[in-house]
């Protein structure tokens, strides 16, 4: 059957950001003019890069790292937005989601700089007290009492998907896909009144795959993994997560973690933190703050699955 003239019509739009590019999928009524929409898409996901950036000396995270400490330093609503948060999760997790591990990342070479291996000794013998313990956040103030980075790279391109999504809903448009690298959000369904598509990625370095499909609506979907963005040091491949305990990049964890939430920013932090705690304690965890997690672990005889929580059709009691 041939489309009617007044059926809607579908958009792809797309831009730079955060090193990568974001995207956003939907659909409106024929004549409907996407560039100024394209263009409030953009400087959306520019306003959260210049904020939150660590590659940008500019950005007003890196000037709250030059802030002096125990004196209040005044920040964008978003950033105090994206640090509430991240401080929210960093507690939930007990410290596995510690965005104050901005110069491990630096000196271990995920940063602007290649590694370094004095900075390295450095950060690992460094005693670290996470920041949910170091900041205070009061309104758009933010005051430091111990010496920390601050990263925001586990939360930050999440926040950018959940502004891409607000920012589609202030044009109208309430039927959506968006996203920023792996960071995906869905609201709404398809015109044909079926949900969003999104994979799963195989966690394969040489070869993108999907391993599974999820069938979203009105969700976000984010995932971690060790697969992807790493560095080599002394001959070592190290994937990009650190462990806040040891101030270095994970030795041992899943192949990847993808956690289901209702804002892209949750999802993102909380991949990060189950990642880092690993599937028996971070899937402990999930079942227990119900969350929706599937862990992939690499085996001898391959990938093995691990769900937790209702919506990946896992278990959600702890095992």
């Amino acid at each position: 059957m041939s489309k009617m003239s007044s059926d809607p019509v579908r958009h792809a739009l797309n831009g730079p950001t955060m090193g990568t590019r974001w995207q956003a999928v939907f659909h409106a009524a024929p004549g409907f003019d996407p560039d100024p929409l394209r263009a409030a898409l953009q400087a959306a996901v520019d306003e959260v890069d210049a904020q939150m950036s660590t590659w940008k000396p500019d950005s007003a995270l890196m000037r709250l790292n030059r802030a002096p400490l125990d004196e209040w330093c005044a920040i964008p609503a978003r950033l105090a937005e994206v640090l509430r948060l991240a401080l929210e999760i960093g507690r939930a997790s007990g410290g596995a989601f510690d965005i104050g591990m901005g110069d491990a990342v630096r000196a271990w070479g995920f940063g602007p700089e290649a590694a370094e291996a004095g900075a390295i000794r450095a950060v690992m013998a460094a005693p670290r007290r996470p920041a949910h313990e170091v900041l205070d956040i009061d309104g758009q103030l933010v005051r430091k009492r111990a010496p920390i980075a601050l990263d925001l790279n586990a939360i930050a391109k999440g926040y950018g998907v959940d502004r891409l999504t607000e920012t589609l809903h202030d044009h109208g448009i309430t039927a959506a896909l968006t996203g920023i690298d792996g960071e995906m959000r869905a609201t709404g369904l398809r015109p044909d009144g079926s949900p969003w598509a999104v994979a799963v990625e195989a966690p394969d370095p040489e070869r993108r795959a999907a391993h599974s499909i999820l069938a979203l609506e009105d969700c976000a979907v984010a995932t971690s993994g060790d697969y992807r963005h790493r560095v080599e040091v002394r001959g070592q491949s190290l994937s990009h997560t650190m462990d806040p305990g040891h101030g270095a990049p994970l030795r041992a964890s899943a192949a990847s973690v993808t956690v289901l939430a209702r804002s892209c920013a949750r999802a993102d932090a909380w991949a990060t933190a189950l990642m880092v705690l690993g599937p028996r304690a971070g899937g402990d965890l999930a079942a227990r703050l119900r969350l929706d997690a599937l862990f992939l672990m690499r085996e001898a005889e391959g990938i093995r699955p691990r769900a937790i929580g209702a919506l990946f059709g896992g278990d959600a009691a702890p095992g």
